[in-house]
């Protein structure tokens, strides 16, 4: 197996999918201390999610 397909396989595993996630969560956690530590306001909350009733019934 060549090195391109063998990392393309790993980069589709689940597990490379929740350490890109800690990892992004790890950078933002880093990001938001300094922004706050320089003066900024903290960012305000938002909805992620939002639910939508279907009316067709």
């Amino acid at each position: 197996m060549d090195f391109e397909k063998a990392f393309d396989n790993f980069l589709h595993r689940s597990e490379y999918d929740r350490a890109e996630s800690e990892l992004f969560s790890i950078v933002r956690a880093a990001f938001l201390a300094g922004w706050k530590s320089a003066g900024g306001d903290p960012p305000s909350a938002q909805n992620i999610l939002k639910l939508v009733k279907d009316n067709k019934e």
